[in-house]
């Protein structure tokens, strides 16, 4: 099975994609998701991150099938 990836805002243009895949060869956390992804990419320290379109802390697990987005800081106005 797979875990779904969502970049969204300055993640994606940096990253140069949208989303990605992961097979759900174990449970992780949302920092290990990213971890696992980019390995070469520290966790960038204000990044936020949702979990099947809610809030989710970095430590929050990720099970098979959850989509898992990581975006910038949002600011209003």
């Amino acid at each position: 099975m797979t875990i779904h990836i969502r970049y969204f805002a300055s993640l994606r243009d940096r990253l140069g994609r949208a989303g990605d895949e992961l097979p759900s060869i174990a449970e992780l956390t949302v920092a290990s998701v990213w971890a696992t992804l980019h390995p070469e990419i520290p966790l960038p320290p204000d990044l936020l991150a949702a979990v099947n379109l809610e809030y989710a802390e970095l430590t929050h697990l990720v099970r098979d099938g959850d989509e898992v987005a990581f975006f910038p800081p949002v600011t209003g106005g």
